[in-house]
């Protein structure tokens, strides 16, 4: 069976021709799609003259990757009629990011001159990779996964999303253009040493960065860590602004506000004990009752409109520490 060769021309259409033969080569009136196990599909709008049994649809197996420019690169496999190693470039741009998915904007041009545009996109998993750069598995189904890698670094906004930018080089004016990615998420410790940023807890999609020992204090938790960007790596400092309050049956609660506005709870065990300077000292512990290596002292007065019950039982105890959260009734 001979081998086809297959690109990709200028305006997103797939071109066939003959490996063997040079100069012979066809761009195809149609459109991308993903099937259900993230393979590449072409949709013909129309057969060839020269070929007019032939589907409609041209099935492509092969592996995702994100460039540096951040448009989609498929390099197929070899099978059958298709040849080893052909990469397809789909320029575009990242129109959404979801929990549980990427999705892509794609611009194409038929040959009677009319332009269109239309979404792929790809499902999968959100994960922080070794160096804290955001990257997102595509699903393959029972062949494993692809990396697209995202080689920038991320910051926090105002309201304490995630927000990846980039400069995009735009078709038509090769002009670069600053594009941003907001992800909907929130923030959560789980580990001692890590800062978590949840986009879906069911499918663990989400962001587990590697970080220093965290600093808590009476009105913000703050977070050192590196993103290991090219050409050198780059600190980044996650900080999360609120205050602190109790809840009977789950603990300490670090609620994160945008100016008045709640946004999220953060909930944490911990063992508790009056101190002799009138504070109360609590030695953190995550949702498993493991030590989070963080101690933190907080006034009685802060606790004025929380549960009275609790603070009785604090001076019940003396100076003995005391387990709240974290799974454990007081």
């Amino acid at each position: 069976m001979e081998k086809v060769r297959y690109e990709i021309d200028p305006h997103n259409r797939l071109v066939e021709g003959n490996a063997g033969i040079e100069g012979i080569r066809q761009a195809l009136d149609g459109r991308f799609r993903v099937d259900k196990n993230n393979e590449l599909v072409y949709q013909v709008k129309s057969p060839l003259p020269y070929s007019a049994k032939k589907s409609h649809q041209i099935k492509l197996k092969g592996n995702w990757r994100l460039t540096s420019g951040h448009d989609l690169l498929f390099t197929l496999n070899k099978w059958k009629r298709q040849s080893f190693g052909d990469e397809l470039l789909i320029q575009g741009e990242i129109i959404d990011v979801q929990k549980n998915a990427l999705v892509f904007g794609v611009t194409t041009r038929s040959k009677d001159g009319s332009s269109s545009a239309y979404l792929l996109s790809l499902s999968g998993v959100w994960q922080a990779d070794a160096a804290n750069r955001l990257t997102f598995k595509v699903e393959k189904g029972n062949k494993g996964f692809d990396l697209l890698a995202f080689e920038g670094s991320w910051e926090v906004g105002k309201n304490y999303q995630l927000i990846y930018r980039y400069r995009k080089e735009q078709l038509a004016t090769k002009e670069k253009v600053k594009q941003e990615i907001i992800f909907k998420g929130y923030w959560d410790i789980k580990d001692k040493y890590r800062l978590s940023y949840v986009l879906d807890k069911e499918s663990n999609s989400g962001f587990d960065f590697k970080a220093g020992l965290g600093v808590f204090k009476e009105d913000y938790i703050k977070y050192e860590l590196g993103i290991g960007v090219s050409p050198r790596p780059v600190k980044n400092t996650v900080m999360l602004f609120s205050k602190w309050n109790f809840k009977k049956g789950s603990g300490l609660i670090f609620e994160v506000q945008a100016g008045k506005r709640k946004i999220q709870e953060i909930s944490f065990g911990a063992e508790a004990r009056l101190t002799d300077e009138d504070t109360i000292s609590f030695k953190l512990k995550d949702s498993l009752s493991r030590d989070l290596g963080v101690e933190l002292e907080l006034a009685h007065s802060m606790f004025k409109d929380s549960d009275r019950v609790f603070l009785k039982l604090l001076k019940e105890h003396g100076r003995a520490s005391i387990l709240i959260g974290a799974g454990l009734r007081w």
